[in-house]
């Protein structure tokens, strides 16, 4: 299955998933959507994830998290930039979730980083998507 937009395919996949309460989903592999998992994971927004094998694309296994009472840890999802409307940000212009308390993940000439993190190396870029 070729999909035109990896990233929203797998933050959708996310959002139902924690929804309907499930413990793990399969997401189509891509190295964007791994490291935006990696990113997911050492902000503690997800248990984690491993790499399936299936001999042609591969797959993300991710495990959600929830609270002690069963609500998910992942409140929303929203994919900002599109393939249709690319959104960058200056390093002066970087945006803020939820006042600080949601997190926004950048695509920057130096990786896939957070938006704290963005702050720190003074730079802006692509903002793929908020989490909160």
């Amino acid at each position: 299955m070729n999909l035109t937009d990896p990233i929203s395919n797998a933050l959708t996949v996310i959002r139902n998933g924690s929804m309907a309460r499930k413990i793990k989903v399969d997401i189509p592999f891509s190295k964007m959507t791994e490291e935006i998992f990696n990113i997911f994971k050492r902000e503690k927004y997800i248990k984690d994830f491993k790499f399936l094998d299936d001999k042609k694309q591969g797959a993300l296994r991710v495990y959600l998290k929830y609270t002690r009472d069963e609500e998910p840890v992942i409140k929303g999802l929203a994919r900002i930039s599109k393939p249709s409307l690319r959104i960058y940000v200056k390093k002066d212009k970087i945006p803020k979730v939820l006042g600080g308390l949601g997190m926004a993940v950048i695509s920057t000439s130096r990786g896939i980083v957070t938006d704290t993190q963005a702050r720190e190396m003074h730079t802006g870029g692509e903002v793929l998507c908020y989490v909160w």
